[in-house]
């Protein structure tokens, strides 16, 4: 497996959940670490990989990228050992059932499988509803609380979603779990390689952010840490091109460049700053495309905000299924989102952020 695949691949097998994300930090310092100056996390749990330019006092920028992903909490066994949970983070109840799950234990992981009373024995109306997530259990094979105990099992264990990554039939397109958000880190890991031996005056910062999916903590974090110049939320988003989706649902292709997002829930894009990227990507022939999304956010709502506000602009990868077990992108798109983000940094200065940020 070529290395770019092999990141990918790490990256997503990796488990973490908001408020357990060591398997993807460790990861992603592994990957990032050759490229940086310096590498270090913050008391919450980001990690924040600093390169600094050839002006050591030259506009600070923030490229984030969230190493948790959408999963589940044991919150008691039950006496037949059966394992009762809440969601972490935004699940659709609909896509929950019959879905395999690793539960992270301190003994190490267990399988599992998400269950509810079967359909057979539900009333005619009941079964035309969704299952709420208040009925649901995973089953691990364990014979009664105790047994599962004895597995390592307590209330608090993180549980994943099982997907492996995939390289389909098509190999531009990539099924994996938790695209949501370690695509994200990919880019940051990438943009940082890839400014190795670049010439420019900026101190950039790859980072990879802890509880984004549960209200945009570690970007809090992290962005009060580096006081960045410019921030850059990088996530997946909405792709608008499965069946039943019209261009008033989602505007994105995948495959057809990466989303500049105009405004979301969390924030609205700094126009300059979103002038000032468009216009690189169209001197470089990069395709984008253009995107807003009425609900959700990204870590740059948390980032805008910092100080005295930092201009930010989302840049995402259209994404199929995500916030389920499986989700599917196309890899021209994260290219193309690395190219652009990094010829952007080429082209900051003090000057140039100065003229984004006070014209």
């Amino acid at each position: 497996m070529e290395e770019m695949l092999k990141m990918l691949k790490e990256l997503t097998d990796a488990n973490g959940i908001p408020g357990n994300e060591r398997e993807p930090r460790e990861v992603m310092k592994r990957y990032i670490e050759p490229f940086a100056d310096t590498v270090e996390t913050d008391h919450l749990g980001s990690l924040i990989a600093k390169k600094t330019g050839s002006d050591a006092e030259g506009p600070k920028i923030m490229v984030a990228g969230h190493l948790d992903e959408i999963g589940f909490m044991i919150t008691n066994i039950d006496d037949n050992g059966f394992l009762k949970f809440q969601t972490v983070g935004g699940w659709w109840e609909q896509v929950m059932l019959a879905q395999r799950v690793t539960v992270m234990t301190r003994n190490g992981t267990i399988p599992g499988v998400i269950g509810s009373k079967p359909p057979h024995i539900l009333a005619p109306e009941a079964r035309k509803k969704s299952v709420n997530v208040k009925e649901m259990f995973i089953d691990i094979g364990a014979a009664d609380k105790e047994e599962a105990e004895s597995f390592g099992v307590r209330p608090g264990d993180s549980v994943v979603p099982v997907c492996d990554f995939t390289v389909m039939k098509n190999e531009k397109y990539l099924m994996a779990k938790a695209w949501d958000n370690r695509i994200g880190c990919a880019i940051a890991i990438e943009v940082l390689r890839r400014l190795k031996d670049v010439d420019h005056p900026n101190t950039v910062y790859g980072v990879g952010t802890v509880q984004e999916e549960v209200g945009l903590r570690g970007a809090r974090t992290s962005a009060h840490h580096i006081q960045p110049d410019i921030g850059f939320g990088v996530d997946v988003g909405i792709a608008g091109d499965t069946p039943g989706v019209s261009d008033k649902d989602a505007l994105a292709k995948m495959g057809d460049g990466p989303q500049i997002i105009m405004y979301d829930a969390s924030m609205v894009s700094h126009k300059g700053l979103r002038d000032f990227v468009t216009d690189t990507a169209d001197s470089r022939e990069i395709p984008y495309q253009f995107d807003a999304v009425p609900g959700g956010g990204t870590d740059s709502g948390a980032i805008h905000l910092t100080a005295n506000g930092v201009p930010a602009l989302s840049i995402t990868v259209a994404t199929r299924y995500i916030h389920t077990h499986a989700a599917i992108l196309h890899r021209d798109d994260f290219e193309n989102a690395v190219e652009l983000i990094v010829e952007v940094i080429k082209k900051m200065d003090r000057e140039t952020v100065n003229r984004i940020t006070f014209d």
